[in-house]
């Protein structure tokens, strides 16, 4: 018994000696910031801090070590332009990156869940000074590893699970150069652009359906989406990211992962739909059946892997059962209410060029639209089993007018409801009740009625109800 003890004992002790490893560095850009992430074998103790001419970011993590996978990834983004690390005397690790431009740094640390373990996360939101200068040359990478005074930089350790502003930079140590102090205030949050996920239906061994002149559905859907995801992207203040960027098989729930992934505020599925009566035509728009989002709300809460992700931007991880019910149905009630509305707004857009299968939303349980938190919405553009809707999406001239209908839609609904935080919602729009007169929405907003047509282009003072108006 004494011996098992002692084993124990020594277990517990190897184990609490045992480095963290830093094993990798994964990085992208979020307009306007660049996020920088460390997975980490453990909960570990680090410090952060920025040094100038020229600009960098210097990690110190306490009791670490460099894992074989920590470099530079090839799509780091423009701000980061290299990765350094080295051990230090204290037995710590420090990781320097070099910096393209200036830049506000705010940190976190985010415990497991589902995907990833550990993290440390860092981000980067360039200050609008000029380019930094080239990074020190080789020689200065020993100073640079230098331990700095234990009061010079700020420490973070586990459980602080909320982004804080860049502290004030340590003093420097000798040979580097002197750091020139980052301002402890946090800075103000810019306005981001709203984001659209666009999903082209199917892809790689899953071709879909079939056309009568043997066009894959998977192929179509790829293409409408690319013309969309263009027409996005022209927009201000609008930007699109792509589930699938070319023929390759996703599964459904990897699908809704990758637009919550990419933080997005509307989720579209493009499919195109096949009949066994190839007479059968029209376009359709479907949302989330009530009873698609009680089976998927049972599954989030009955799931152990769940337990951390965001709802609404809200953790589940530390709540109870009935606690945790009553959000996700918050957010469920509120994503559906929003897919409804923005399913309307594109359905009507797409009854504007051609026929339509069903003049009303359409509801299912379809897969890709579970996500409890953003407003989603499955588009079928056409049957692609009717020979002449088939012929019409082999067409890319038909496809650019299925996408700018979608994109009417998309633009119709973020004007009626702009998502809070971005661009869009900074524009302000009204819209026209029954009996507005434009000299009246004029004098409400304290604008002129010249400055009202030039901003809608209006060639005359009439406005219709239901009509929305940009207030410049």
């Amino acid at each position: 018994m004494r011996r098992l003890a002692f084993l124990i004992v020594l277990l517990f002790v190897h184990g609490s000696l045992q480095a963290v490893e830093v094993k990798s560095l994964r990085s992208w850009r979020e307009a306007p910031r660049t996020r920088v992430v460390f997975d980490v074998s453990g909960a570990v103790d680090y410090r952060v801090f920025a040094m100038h001419e020229p600009e960098r970011l210097v990690v110190d993590f306490v009791g670490a070590e460099p894992g074989p996978g920590l470099a530079l990834p090839p799509h780091a983004g423009a701000m980061l332009t290299r990765l350094r690390h080295a051990r230090r005397d204290d037995g710590g690790l420090r990781v320097v990156l070099d910096l393209a431009r200036p830049a506000h740094f705010a940190d976190m640390v985010l415990a497991p869940n589902a995907a990833y373990g550990h993290r440390v996360v860092i981000d980067l939101t360039a200050t609008g000074a000029p380019p930094a200068a080239p990074a020190p040359p080789d020689d200065d990478l020993l100073a640079l590893f230098a331990t700095p005074p234990p009061s010079a930089a700020r420490a973070r350790r586990p459980g602080a699970d909320a982004p804080r502003a860049a502290a004030p930079t340590p003093a420097a140590v000798a040979p580097a150069p002197a750091p020139v102090p980052v301002a402890a205030t946090r800075p103000a949050t810019p306005l981001r652009d709203a984001v659209v996920a666009i999903d082209a239906g199917h892809g790689g061994a899953d071709v879909g359906a079939i056309g009568p002149s043997g066009v894959y559905e998977k192929d179509i859907t790829l293409a409408v989406a690319r013309e969309l995801a263009a027409l996005i992207n022209r927009q201000p203040g609008m930007r699109a990211v792509m589930t699938r960027e070319g023929d390759r098989y996703l599964k459904l729930r990897e699908r809704m992962d990758r637009a919550r992934a990419a933080r997005a505020d509307l989720f579209v599925s493009i499919h195109a739909d096949a009949f066994r009566d190839r007479r059968v035509h029209g376009s359709s728009v479907y949302v989330l059946s009530r009873s698609g989002a009680s089976s998927e709300a049972a599954k989030w809460l009955a799931a152990k892997e769940n337990a951390s992700d965001l709802i609404g931007g809200v953790t589940l991880e530390d709540k109870d059962h009935q606690l945790k019910s009553v959000l996700l149905d918050l957010s469920q009630s509120a994503a559906l209410e929003d897919s409804f509305d923005l399913a309307r707004h594109v359905l009507g857009a797409l009854r504007a060029i051609g026929p339509v299968h069903r003049k009303d939303v359409q509801q299912a349980g379809f897969m890709v639209l579970k996500s409890p938190d953003i407003p989603s919405i499955l588009v079928e553009t056409a049957f692609i089993s009717n020979p002449t809707e088939e012929k019409r999406l082999r067409s890319q001239a038909y496809r650019h007018k299925l996408a700018a209908a979608m994109l009417r839609g998309v633009v119709s609904y973020f004007e009626a409801t702009p998502p809070p935080g971005t661009r869009l919602a900074q524009v302000r729009h009204h819209r026209v009740a029954r009996g507005d007169t434009l000299s009246g929405i004029a004098n409400r907003y304290a604008v002129s009625v010249s400055s009202l047509k030039m901003a809608n282009n209006l060639s005359s003072e009439m406005v219709r109800a239901g009509e929305v108006l940009r207030i410049p």
